[in-house]
């Protein structure tokens, strides 16, 4: 069992598909870190910093960190094909992408999301809101020039990649204007959205 906190549509919804897609069993706390209440002071028990995903598993360890958590799974289904295995000549590539989401595409909506954290002012607010909007679409265009061929981020066969750019593109500032940098990726990001064992997930964290 792996217990998942998370919220509808945010960052634990990767994990919560990548579990399905393995096969392993989960319970789903739903928890928005921004409110009050029962499950946010579980929540910040575990993980001070009110992050989710936050995972526990049946042992009571505690994981945070999506690529972390991300990786573990992996490790747990070593046959899965949903990453390329150690020495296989698509590991480096996979490693470096799923480390760019979080490490440079993630941070622009903790900062765009809550602005007024950062500066004062409605104006200057507004100004580094649209500026974490062109950083995002300056990563996803990055991300476009460096897709290889195929219909999926590895080529042929759907990976975590896909399941977690399913995720970040429906974010802001969403697919049509990554589209315009993105073509590639955001086609690939909706395949992996349409796989029977991500569409439910997709579905109940974005309403469709």
């Amino acid at each position: 069992m792996v217990t998942i906190y998370g919220c509808k549509g945010c960052g634990s919804t990767v994990i919560e598909a990548v579990c399905k897609l393995l096969g392993e069993e989960t319970k789903f706390i739903e928890v928005a870190p921004w409110e009050s209440g029962p499950a946010v002071e579980s929540l910040r028990a575990l993980n001070p910093l009110l992050q989710v995903p936050t995972v526990v598993l049946d042992d009571g360890t505690v994981m945070t960190e999506t690529v972390a958590i991300l990786l573990w799974l992996l490790e747990r289904h070593p046959d899965t094909d949903l990453a390329p295995r150690p020495g296989d000549p698509k590991r480096a590539a996979f490693l470096r992408q799923l480390v760019f989401f979080p490490s440079a595409i993630y941070p622009m909506y903790t900062v765009g999301d809550f602005p007024e954290r950062w500066v004062k002012g409605k104006a200057a607010q507004d100004e580094l809101k649209e500026a974490t909007v062109q950083r995002t679409l300056k990563c996803w265009s990055g991300i476009e020039a460096s897709f290889g061929p195929g219909p999926f981020f590895l080529g042929e066969r759907m990976s975590v990649l896909d399941v977690y750019a399913a995720m970040l593109s429906r974010w802001r500032p969403g697919r049509d204007r990554l589209r315009e940098v993105a073509p590639r990726a955001v086609a690939a990001a909706e395949r992996a959205e349409a796989h029977p064992g991500v569409a439910p997930v997709i579905a109940r964290n974005f309403g469709g």
